[in-house]
């Protein structure tokens, strides 16, 4: 079965459980999110009752802010546990300290990030929410001043996001500082199946604009990239799958590999692959097979055949978060029309109320290598250009 909830779900999603007669949940966020009117829609008490009868059921999440539902309805099964494990980063990093036992992490709450000594900390060092989604709060420190300033930055932003998302998605009263973990940067989707095997769905590279760069802007996916990590990420999938003893569990996990080809999570998160139905919709786009299917019918994907005549293809996510500088309060309009211009190949725009969430949409595309420069330029821009003021 599937929950769906805000912010987002996306109509391939909505077509994938009618054509299927996947059971979504009727929860009251269900009810919000104009699904198809043929969805095989069941009640809280029928789910709860399924899960009790079938211990491998295969559950699906939209997105985190159902794992409140999980934590309340299914609290007579292991899985809230299992969430936690991978929700809360703090928690996470103490689970794997087995596999990663050089690696420095801390734990703090906002109220003492000024008492924490300073020269105690390995330089740069990330700082993020122990509770986190997208880069929400997320700053890189090399330096004394930087720590101050992201001090202050962590500050306004936690009044910026108050109360968007619930506490089990984003909480910013705990924090997490770690060792920058350098190298190229993915993001994967898995499913641990019910035997606990992990099962590869989708691998896309994070490319930044600098080394201070934190932000979501571009995630791309290709035969290559796929084709180069597809062993060695599954291996490393299964290894945290493991030690967290978990089946029939969903995934999205952001990895990198440092120039030693050393491979360090950066966080597995719980019961959905990414967010916004992004990563499961672009492998749909670019290689033609359904992930939420895959998952449910506990499919594994043929590469061999899913990549043929996907030579120099290049196809990504744009995240279209606002790094203008201007406040959405003082923003009139975004011109949409106009960033199209940009992309010889738009495969699907997604347009979102950045009055409500901190991001103007998301654009999936096709591009040629050769014709790479367009996403240098989307990855560079602060998308100054396409805003209109009040």
């Amino acid at each position: 079965m599937f929950l769906v909830d805000k912010p987002y779900v996306s109509d391939f999603f909505k077509q994938t459980v009618v054509e299927n007669d996947i059971p979504v949940v009727t929860t009251e966020s269900a009810s919000q999110l104009d699904l198809l009117a043929a969805t095989k829609l069941i009640s809280e008490s029928c789910a709860r009752d399924m899960v009790r009868e079938r211990k491998d059921i295969s559950i699906y999440t939209t997105s985190e802010n159902a794992i409140g539902w999980i934590a309340e309805n299914l609290s007579f099964t292991e899985l809230p546990e299992k969430i936690e494990l991978f929700k809360d980063k703090l928690k996470f990093r103490q689970l794997t300290k087995a596999l990663f036992p050089d690696f420095f992490f801390l734990g703090t709450r906002i109220n003492e990030l000024k008492n924490i000594q300073f020269d105690q900390l390995p330089l740069p060092f990330i700082i993020k929410p122990s509770i986190g989604f997208m880069s929400m709060g997320v700053y890189k420190v090399a330096d004394e001043n930087e720590w101050n300033s992201a001090i202050a930055s962590i500050t306004a932003e936690i009044d910026r996001v108050k109360g968007l998302y619930p506490d089990s998605v984003l909480n910013t009263s705990s924090f997490i500082i770690e060792q920058c973990i350098n190298g190229e940067e993915f993001a994967v989707d898995v499913y641990y199946n019910a035997a606990g095997e992990a099962v590869v769905l989708g691998i896309l590279k994070h490319v930044f604009s600098s080394d201070a760069d934190v932000s979501d802007r571009v995630y791309l996916s290709s035969k290559d990239i796929i084709e180069q990590n597809l062993s060695e990420f599954t291996e490393f999938a299964g290894k945290i799958g493991r030690l967290a003893g978990v089946k029939n569990f969903p995934v999205h996990i952001e990895l990198r590999r440092d120039s030693n080809g050393t491979i360090l999570p950066i966080e597995v998160n719980p019961m959905r692959f990414g967010g916004w139905c992004t990563t499961a919709d672009i492998s749909f786009l670019a290689y033609g097979f359904n992930p939420y299917l895959y998952y449910y019918e506990q499919k594994k994907p043929d590469w061999s055949q899913l990549l043929q005549g996907k030579e120099g293809k290049l196809y990504s996510v744009v995240v279209l978060d606002n790094s203008s500088g201007y406040e959405i309060d003082a923003i009139a309009s975004f011109d949409y029309d106009q960033l199209l211009t940009k992309f010889k190949q738009p495969l699907e725009l997604r347009k979102i109320d950045f009055q409500q969430y901190p991001v103007f949409g998301f654009l999936f595309t096709e591009t040629e290598e050769q014709d790479f420069s367009e996403l240098q330029d989307i990855l560079k821009s602060d998308l100054k250009e396409f805003i209109t003021l009040k």
